[in-house]
């Protein structure tokens, strides 16, 4: 198995963290996207978007960081990382998919080099830009957490789940970003609690072999 990723990724991280909760090891295959790896012709035949993270397993090549994660909950169910109820499935699938896929994009390192090089944005404008859209999406993700009855110590009850998989390296990169996050007391006290364990722990960037 093996793992193509960038220390900096949060998708990447996503799924460093899930492997380590499964109790999986990858290869890991440093694609450093500040130097512009994911854009040369080996990389792109792997994955024609150019992003991380990628995984190799069996002959196989699979990319987006929660299709591989649900792909790890499907050779190695134990421990899940999906509930079996399906409304509370359909719970972590909402959290998840809202950071996945309406927070993270926006920020991404590709949108920000355009805001930078085609439309001229200096460094300020740009961090507005993450500042705004970091506490649009935290704000509707602490308003779904605080009108649950199925938070705990985690984002639904006692155990990580896919949600928490996807909740860490957002905080991650909003407190990296020096966004304010004081108005997000229960994202910020499940953070912490997953940031307890060591399987994330162990994935955070400052302790990948690429990190700088």
């Amino acid at each position: 198995m093996k793992l193509y990723s960038y220390f900096r990724s949060s998708a990447a991280y996503r799924v460093r963290i899930a492997l380590n909760l499964k109790g999986l090891t990858a290869e890991a295959v440093p694609v450093h996207l500040r130097r512009g790896e994911q854009h040369g012709q080996i990389y792109r035949s792997a994955n024609p978007f150019g992003l991380v993270p990628v995984l190799e397993h069996e002959g196989h090549v699979l990319s987006q960081s929660l299709a591989i994660i649900e792909y790890l909950e499907e050779i190695q169910p134990a421990p899940p990382l999906l509930p079996a109820a399906p409304v509370d499935r359909a719970f972590v699938r909402s959290l998840a998919l809202s950071i996945a896929c309406d927070i993270h994009p926006l920020n991404n390192l590709r949108v920000l080099d355009y805001l930078r090089n085609e439309l001229a944005m200096d460094s300020t404008r740009r961090d507005q830009w993450y500042a705004h859209w970091i506490e649009t999406g935290l704000t509707g993700l602490e308003a779904l957490l605080a009108r649950s009855v199925r938070v705990g110590p985690f984002c639904l009850g006692d155990a990580p789940t896919l949600a928490d998989v996807c909740l860490v390296p957002q905080m991650y990169n909003a407190e990296r970003m020096k966004c304010n996050v004081d108005a997000f007391p229960l994202l910020r006290r499940v953070a912490a609690t997953a940031r307890r364990l060591e399987a994330f722990r162990a994935a955070e960037p400052e302790r990948q072999p690429d990190a700088e």
